[in-house]
Protein backbone atom coordinates (compact mmCIF):
# COMPACT_ATOMS: atom_id res chain seq x y z
CA UNK A 1 0.00 0.00 0.00
CA UNK A 2 0.86 2.99 -0.52
CA UNK A 3 2.43 5.76 1.82
CA UNK A 4 -0.29 8.89 2.09
CA UNK A 5 1.30 12.22 1.87
CA UNK A 6 -0.28 15.24 4.30
CA UNK A 7 -1.92 16.57 1.41
CA UNK A 8 -3.36 12.81 0.45
CA UNK A 9 -4.45 12.33 4.23
CA UNK A 10 -5.97 15.44 4.09
CA UNK A 11 -8.15 14.96 1.03
CA UNK A 12 -9.54 11.90 2.57
CA UNK A 13 -10.41 13.65 5.94
CA UNK A 14 -12.47 16.27 3.54
CA UNK A 15 -14.21 14.17 1.41
CA UNK A 16 -15.62 11.91 4.13
CA UNK A 17 -17.05 15.09 5.69
CA UNK A 18 -18.90 15.82 2.34
CA UNK A 19 -21.42 13.19 1.54
CA UNK A 20 -25.12 13.32 2.25
CA UNK A 21 -26.28 12.07 5.77
CA UNK A 22 -23.16 11.01 7.02
CA UNK A 23 -22.89 13.53 10.18
CA UNK A 24 -20.52 13.77 12.64
CA UNK A 25 -21.30 11.16 14.46
CA UNK A 26 -21.31 8.92 12.06
CA UNK A 27 -17.94 10.04 10.78
CA UNK A 28 -16.70 9.19 14.24
CA UNK A 29 -18.00 5.75 14.02
CA UNK A 30 -16.46 5.56 11.06
CA UNK A 31 -12.94 6.58 12.04
CA UNK A 32 -13.16 4.03 14.85
CA UNK A 33 -13.51 1.39 12.66
CA UNK A 34 -11.81 1.83 9.54
CA UNK A 35 -8.81 3.94 11.79
CA UNK A 36 -8.03 6.81 9.01
CA UNK A 37 -10.71 8.43 6.28
CA UNK A 38 -8.53 7.14 3.56
CA UNK A 39 -8.96 3.36 4.97
CA UNK A 40 -12.58 4.26 4.93
CA UNK A 41 -13.04 5.50 1.41
CA UNK A 42 -11.34 2.20 0.96
CA UNK A 43 -13.54 -0.29 2.84
CA UNK A 44 -14.88 -3.18 0.71
CA UNK A 45 -19.00 -3.18 1.13
CA UNK A 46 -18.80 -6.41 2.78
CA UNK A 47 -16.67 -4.84 5.69
CA UNK A 48 -18.76 -1.27 5.98
CA UNK A 49 -21.97 -3.22 6.05
CA UNK A 50 -20.29 -4.47 9.53
CA UNK A 51 -20.20 -1.05 11.06
CA UNK A 52 -22.78 -0.51 13.92
CA UNK A 53 -25.19 2.66 12.20
CA UNK A 54 -24.09 1.56 8.42
CA UNK A 55 -27.18 0.95 6.31
CA UNK A 56 -27.38 -0.64 2.64
CA UNK A 57 -27.78 3.62 1.46
CA UNK A 58 -24.73 4.82 3.19
CA UNK A 59 -22.08 1.76 1.95
CA UNK A 60 -23.95 2.49 -1.43
CA UNK A 61 -22.89 6.65 -1.37
CA UNK A 62 -18.97 5.18 0.11
CA UNK A 63 -18.05 3.00 -2.59
CA UNK A 64 -19.80 4.32 -5.53
CA UNK A 65 -19.59 7.57 -7.84
CA UNK A 66 -20.23 9.80 -5.00
CA UNK A 67 -17.24 8.90 -3.12
CA UNK A 68 -15.12 9.82 -6.73
CA UNK A 69 -16.65 13.36 -6.82
CA UNK A 70 -16.30 14.12 -3.14
CA UNK A 71 -12.08 12.93 -3.35
CA UNK A 72 -12.45 15.63 -6.38
CA UNK A 73 -14.35 18.24 -4.16
CA UNK A 74 -12.00 17.59 -1.36
CA UNK A 75 -8.98 18.10 -3.69
CA UNK A 76 -10.68 21.42 -4.82
CA UNK A 77 -11.41 22.49 -1.55
CA UNK A 78 -7.81 22.17 -0.33
CA UNK A 79 -6.13 24.06 -3.47
CA UNK A 80 -8.46 27.01 -2.49
CA UNK A 81 -8.16 26.47 0.97
CA UNK A 82 -3.63 26.71 0.32
CA UNK A 83 -4.07 29.54 -1.85
CA UNK A 84 -6.24 31.81 0.55
CA UNK A 85 -4.20 30.72 3.75
CA UNK A 86 -7.11 28.97 5.15
CA UNK A 87 -6.99 25.96 7.82
CA UNK A 88 -8.29 22.85 7.50
CA UNK A 89 -8.81 21.38 10.87
CA UNK A 90 -9.85 17.54 10.82
CA UNK A 91 -10.72 16.45 14.47
CA UNK A 92 -8.21 14.46 14.51
CA UNK A 93 -5.65 17.02 14.32
CA UNK A 94 -3.86 18.86 17.11
CA UNK A 95 -4.49 22.14 16.04
CA UNK A 96 -8.60 21.40 16.37
CA UNK A 97 -10.21 23.30 19.47
CA UNK A 98 -9.74 20.87 22.25
CA UNK A 99 -12.99 22.00 23.82
CA UNK A 100 -15.00 20.98 21.11
CA UNK A 101 -13.40 17.59 20.55
CA UNK A 102 -15.47 16.20 23.27
CA UNK A 103 -19.28 17.42 22.65
CA UNK A 104 -21.42 15.02 21.20
CA UNK A 105 -22.57 17.39 18.52
CA UNK A 106 -19.16 18.74 18.04
CA UNK A 107 -18.36 19.29 13.40
CA UNK A 108 -15.31 17.16 12.63
CA UNK A 109 -14.24 19.70 9.98
CA UNK A 110 -12.99 23.31 10.92
CA UNK A 111 -12.47 25.95 8.04
CA UNK A 112 -10.17 28.58 9.85
CA UNK A 113 -8.45 31.60 8.68
CA UNK A 114 -6.52 34.05 10.96
CA UNK A 115 -4.23 34.41 13.69
CA UNK A 116 -5.62 33.81 17.26
CA UNK A 117 -5.19 30.25 18.99
CA UNK A 118 -8.33 27.99 18.80
CA UNK A 119 -7.05 27.05 22.20
CA UNK A 120 -6.74 30.34 23.65
CA UNK A 121 -6.32 29.69 27.65
CA UNK A 122 -9.52 32.30 28.38
CA UNK A 123 -12.48 32.12 25.85
CA UNK A 124 -15.65 33.83 26.19
CA UNK A 125 -18.92 34.17 23.94
CA UNK A 126 -20.54 37.51 23.60
CA UNK A 127 -24.35 37.00 22.23
CA UNK A 128 -27.68 38.76 21.79
CA UNK A 129 -30.44 39.81 19.51
CA UNK A 130 -29.92 41.16 16.23
CA UNK A 131 -31.96 44.09 16.93
CA UNK A 132 -29.46 45.64 20.11
CA UNK A 133 -30.36 49.24 21.60
CA UNK A 134 -28.01 51.56 22.48
CA UNK A 135 -28.03 49.70 25.71
CA UNK A 136 -27.23 46.90 24.70
CA UNK A 137 -24.26 47.98 22.82
CA UNK A 138 -23.31 50.23 25.62
CA UNK A 139 -23.38 47.10 27.67
CA UNK A 140 -21.49 45.13 25.48
CA UNK A 141 -18.47 47.64 25.21
CA UNK A 142 -18.27 48.01 29.08
CA UNK A 143 -18.21 43.80 29.87
CA UNK A 144 -15.06 44.19 26.77
CA UNK A 145 -13.43 46.96 28.38
CA UNK A 146 -13.87 45.24 31.87
CA UNK A 147 -12.40 41.59 31.16
CA UNK A 148 -9.78 43.21 28.79
CA UNK A 149 -6.93 42.68 31.09
CA UNK A 150 -7.67 39.01 31.29
CA UNK A 151 -6.44 38.92 27.15
CA UNK A 152 -9.55 36.71 26.63
CA UNK A 153 -10.61 35.43 23.05
CA UNK A 154 -14.00 37.34 22.56
CA UNK A 155 -16.17 34.05 20.16
CA UNK A 156 -19.55 36.03 18.57
CA UNK A 157 -21.42 34.87 15.22
CA UNK A 158 -20.33 38.36 12.98
CA UNK A 159 -24.37 39.03 12.71
CA UNK A 160 -25.96 42.32 13.16
CA UNK A 161 -26.83 43.70 16.84
CA UNK A 162 -24.57 42.29 19.84
CA UNK A 163 -22.53 39.88 17.86
CA UNK A 164 -21.15 42.84 15.26
CA UNK A 165 -20.72 45.05 18.64
CA UNK A 166 -19.06 42.02 20.30
CA UNK A 167 -16.54 41.99 17.75
CA UNK A 168 -15.63 45.61 16.95
CA UNK A 169 -15.47 46.53 20.93
CA UNK A 170 -12.97 43.71 20.97
CA UNK A 171 -10.90 44.85 18.28
CA UNK A 172 -11.13 48.10 20.09
CA UNK A 173 -9.63 47.00 23.16
CA UNK A 174 -6.88 45.01 21.17
CA UNK A 175 -8.47 41.72 22.16
CA UNK A 176 -8.28 38.69 19.55
CA UNK A 177 -11.32 37.65 18.66
CA UNK A 178 -13.11 34.97 16.27
CA UNK A 179 -16.42 35.43 14.83
CA UNK A 180 -17.94 31.60 13.63
CA UNK A 181 -19.63 31.86 10.37
CA UNK A 182 -23.23 30.41 9.35
CA UNK A 183 -22.01 29.83 5.58
CA UNK A 184 -18.56 28.93 3.51
CA UNK A 185 -15.51 31.31 4.44
CA UNK A 186 -15.98 32.42 1.07
CA UNK A 187 -19.72 33.36 1.32
CA UNK A 188 -19.35 36.50 4.74
CA UNK A 189 -22.70 37.37 5.78
CA UNK A 190 -22.98 39.90 6.44
CA UNK A 191 -21.20 41.65 3.31
CA UNK A 192 -21.51 45.37 5.54
CA UNK A 193 -19.37 43.38 7.95
CA UNK A 194 -16.65 42.53 6.00
CA UNK A 195 -14.21 45.41 6.70
CA UNK A 196 -14.40 44.23 10.49
CA UNK A 197 -14.21 40.52 9.58
CA UNK A 198 -10.92 41.76 6.90
CA UNK A 199 -9.96 43.47 10.72
CA UNK A 200 -10.44 40.37 12.74
CA UNK A 201 -8.43 38.38 10.14
CA UNK A 202 -5.12 39.82 11.56
CA UNK A 203 -6.35 40.00 15.12
CA UNK A 204 -8.76 37.02 15.89
CA UNK A 205 -9.87 34.61 12.78
CA UNK A 206 -13.26 33.79 11.07
CA UNK A 207 -14.34 30.15 11.64
CA UNK A 208 -16.73 27.93 10.14
CA UNK A 209 -17.83 24.10 9.48
CA UNK A 210 -19.23 24.87 6.01
CA UNK A 211 -17.44 24.15 2.75
CA UNK A 212 -16.31 27.13 0.68
CA UNK A 213 -19.55 28.32 -1.48
CA UNK A 214 -22.22 27.37 1.04
CA UNK A 215 -24.61 29.92 1.03
CA UNK A 216 -26.64 31.53 4.77
CA UNK A 217 -29.28 29.08 4.52
CA UNK A 218 -31.59 29.36 7.77
CA UNK A 219 -30.52 26.05 8.95
CA UNK A 220 -27.30 26.71 9.07
CA UNK A 221 -27.32 29.58 11.88
CA UNK A 222 -29.03 26.73 14.71
CA UNK A 223 -25.60 24.75 13.49
CA UNK A 224 -23.63 27.49 13.85
CA UNK A 225 -24.58 28.49 17.28
CA UNK A 226 -23.42 25.15 18.99
CA UNK A 227 -19.80 25.43 17.77
CA UNK A 228 -20.16 29.25 19.56
CA UNK A 229 -21.29 27.82 22.90
CA UNK A 230 -18.25 25.13 22.20
CA UNK A 231 -15.19 26.92 21.97
CA UNK A 232 -16.83 29.28 25.02
CA UNK A 233 -15.84 28.78 28.40
CA UNK A 234 -18.24 31.18 29.55
CA UNK A 235 -21.55 32.42 27.18
CA UNK A 236 -22.70 36.08 28.06
CA UNK A 237 -26.18 36.51 26.68
CA UNK A 238 -26.35 40.68 26.82
CA UNK A 239 -29.43 41.10 25.12
CA UNK A 240 -32.34 38.89 23.80
CA UNK A 241 -35.78 38.90 23.27
CA UNK A 242 -38.48 36.14 24.16
CA UNK A 243 -37.09 33.62 21.46
CA UNK A 244 -33.91 34.05 18.95
CA UNK A 245 -30.21 32.47 18.41
CA UNK A 246 -28.96 33.94 21.40
CA UNK A 247 -31.30 31.67 23.70
CA UNK A 248 -30.30 28.57 21.55
CA UNK A 249 -27.09 29.10 22.03
CA UNK A 250 -27.13 29.81 25.91
CA UNK A 251 -29.59 26.52 26.16
CA UNK A 252 -26.62 24.61 24.01
CA UNK A 253 -23.95 26.46 26.76
CA UNK A 254 -25.54 24.99 29.56
CA UNK A 255 -25.90 21.36 27.87
CA UNK A 256 -21.96 21.71 27.50
CA UNK A 257 -21.96 22.29 31.07
CA UNK A 258 -20.48 25.70 30.47
CA UNK A 259 -20.98 28.82 32.25
CA UNK A 260 -23.99 31.00 31.34
CA UNK A 261 -24.68 34.70 32.50
CA UNK A 262 -27.28 37.09 31.37
CA UNK A 263 -27.45 40.96 31.16
CA UNK A 264 -30.59 42.04 32.92
CA UNK A 265 -31.98 45.05 30.89
CA UNK A 266 -34.65 48.09 31.64
CA UNK A 267 -37.88 46.76 32.64
CA UNK A 268 -40.36 46.71 29.94
CA UNK A 269 -37.58 46.23 27.29
CA UNK A 270 -38.49 43.58 24.77
CA UNK A 271 -34.98 43.48 23.75
CA UNK A 272 -33.77 42.07 27.35
CA UNK A 273 -37.18 39.99 28.25
CA UNK A 274 -34.97 36.77 27.11
CA UNK A 275 -31.75 37.98 29.36
CA UNK A 276 -34.68 38.32 32.45
CA UNK A 277 -36.58 34.79 31.93
CA UNK A 278 -32.84 33.12 31.66
CA UNK A 279 -32.55 34.36 35.12
CA UNK A 280 -35.46 33.83 36.66
CA UNK A 281 -35.51 30.32 35.87
CA UNK A 282 -31.76 29.69 36.98
CA UNK A 283 -30.61 28.77 33.58
CA UNK A 284 -27.96 31.73 33.94
CA UNK A 285 -26.24 33.45 36.49
CA UNK A 286 -26.70 37.37 36.27
CA UNK A 287 -24.12 39.90 35.05
CA UNK A 288 -24.24 43.05 36.50
CA UNK A 289 -19.88 43.49 36.46
CA UNK A 290 -16.71 42.30 35.03
CA UNK A 291 -16.21 41.04 38.44
CA UNK A 292 -19.54 38.29 38.08
CA UNK A 293 -17.62 36.94 35.14
CA UNK A 294 -14.32 36.98 36.40
CA UNK A 295 -15.51 34.56 39.77
CA UNK A 296 -17.67 32.04 37.16
CA UNK A 297 -15.16 31.53 35.26
CA UNK A 298 -12.41 31.36 37.82
CA UNK A 299 -10.37 34.30 35.82
CA UNK A 300 -8.89 35.90 39.41
CA UNK A 301 -5.38 35.35 38.66
CA UNK A 302 -4.33 35.61 42.48
CA UNK A 303 -6.23 31.95 43.24
CA UNK A 304 -3.76 29.89 41.53
CA UNK A 305 -0.79 31.86 41.36
CA UNK A 306 -0.11 32.03 45.39
CA UNK A 307 2.76 29.57 46.71
CA UNK A 308 5.82 28.31 45.16
CA UNK A 309 6.43 25.09 43.03
CA UNK A 310 7.39 22.51 45.80
CA UNK A 311 8.24 19.84 42.77
CA UNK A 312 6.56 16.43 42.19
CA UNK A 313 4.40 14.93 44.81
CA UNK A 314 4.34 11.15 45.12
CA UNK A 315 0.80 9.84 45.15
CA UNK A 316 -0.76 6.37 46.54
CA UNK A 317 -3.31 4.90 45.01
CA UNK A 318 -4.50 3.69 48.21
CA UNK A 319 -5.48 7.38 49.00
CA UNK A 320 -7.90 7.63 46.10
CA UNK A 321 -10.36 6.19 44.26
CA UNK A 322 -9.82 4.22 41.39
CA UNK A 323 -11.28 6.89 38.83
CA UNK A 324 -9.87 9.79 40.88
CA UNK A 325 -6.13 8.40 40.57
CA UNK A 326 -7.01 8.05 36.81
CA UNK A 327 -7.41 12.01 36.73
CA UNK A 328 -4.01 12.20 38.69
CA UNK A 329 -2.25 10.20 36.40
CA UNK A 330 -3.55 12.09 33.47
CA UNK A 331 -2.87 15.55 35.03
CA UNK A 332 1.14 13.89 36.17
CA UNK A 333 1.81 13.02 32.50
CA UNK A 334 0.04 16.31 30.97
CA UNK A 335 2.29 18.82 29.65
CA UNK A 336 2.68 21.27 32.34
CA UNK A 337 0.89 19.10 34.73
CA UNK A 338 -2.64 20.73 33.34
CA UNK A 339 -5.59 20.02 31.81
CA UNK A 340 -8.76 21.03 30.57
CA UNK A 341 -11.77 19.71 32.00
CA UNK A 342 -13.38 18.15 28.65
CA UNK A 343 -9.76 17.42 27.81
CA UNK A 344 -9.12 15.45 30.86
CA UNK A 345 -12.68 13.84 30.76
CA UNK A 346 -11.83 12.13 27.11
CA UNK A 347 -8.29 11.23 28.35
CA UNK A 348 -9.34 9.35 31.83
CA UNK A 349 -12.38 8.03 30.09
CA UNK A 350 -14.83 9.24 32.46
CA UNK A 351 -18.20 11.46 31.39
CA UNK A 352 -17.39 15.18 32.05
CA UNK A 353 -20.20 15.17 34.57
CA UNK A 354 -18.59 12.80 36.76
CA UNK A 355 -15.38 14.43 36.28
CA UNK A 356 -16.04 17.71 37.74
CA UNK A 357 -17.84 16.06 40.99
CA UNK A 358 -14.34 14.31 41.50
CA UNK A 359 -12.16 17.66 40.64
CA UNK A 360 -14.57 19.24 43.19
CA UNK A 361 -13.71 16.65 45.78
CA UNK A 362 -9.86 16.82 44.98
CA UNK A 363 -10.14 20.53 45.22
CA UNK A 364 -11.30 20.19 48.40
CA UNK A 365 -8.42 18.27 49.51
CA UNK A 366 -5.89 20.75 48.42
CA UNK A 367 -4.91 17.83 45.62
CA UNK A 368 -5.59 19.86 42.51
CA UNK A 369 -6.41 23.35 41.94
CA UNK A 370 -8.37 25.56 39.88
CA UNK A 371 -7.08 27.27 36.85
CA UNK A 372 -8.75 29.88 34.33
CA UNK A 373 -11.01 28.55 31.35
CA UNK A 374 -11.61 25.25 33.09
CA UNK A 375 -8.12 23.70 33.15
CA UNK A 376 -7.25 22.04 36.18
CA UNK A 377 -3.55 21.02 37.93
CA UNK A 378 -1.98 19.02 40.25
CA UNK A 379 -1.28 21.52 43.59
Amino acid sequence: MPISTPDDTLIHEIALTLFPNIGPQLTRQLMSYGGSAKNVLHLPPGKLRKIPGVGPATVAILTGAERTAALNQAEAALRKAEKEGVQILFYTSKQFPSRLKQLPDAPTLLYYQGTADLNHPKTVALVGTRQATDYGREQTEKLVKGIASHQPLIISGLAYGIDIAAHRAALQEGLETIGVMATGLDKLYPPAHRKTAEKMLTQGGLLTEFPFGTQPDKYNFPARNRIIAGLADGTVVIEAAKKGGALITADLAQGYNRDVLAVPGPLGSPASEGCHELIKTNKAALYSEPKDLEELLNWDAALHLQGKFRGPTPYDPADFTAEEFQLIAVLQAATGREEHLDTLAWKAQQPVHAVASLLLGLEFRTVIKALPGKRFALV
